[in-house]
């Protein structure tokens, strides 16, 4: 498999984390509509991660699956 952009075979496989943290705008909602409940419901979903693996030419630096 080669380089959409620039047609190279030298590809590597890359794993990006993406981390998502918790929102202070999403906590100061939560507690206005739902009080300490909805800031503690806020809170459950802090530090959810997740896996995109990619192909990165190393030549071009072009990503894509």
């Amino acid at each position: 498999m080669g380089c959409p952009r620039c047609g190279s075979d030298n590809i590597q496989v890359v794993n990006e984390v993406k981390t998502e943290g918790f929102g202070f705008v999403e906590g100061c909602l939560g507690y206005l509509i739902l009080g300490p409940f909805g800031l503690l419901c806020g809170l459950c979903g802090m530090g959810e991660s997740k896996n995109n693996i990619l192909r990165v030419c190393a030549n071009c630096g072009a990503k894509f699956k």
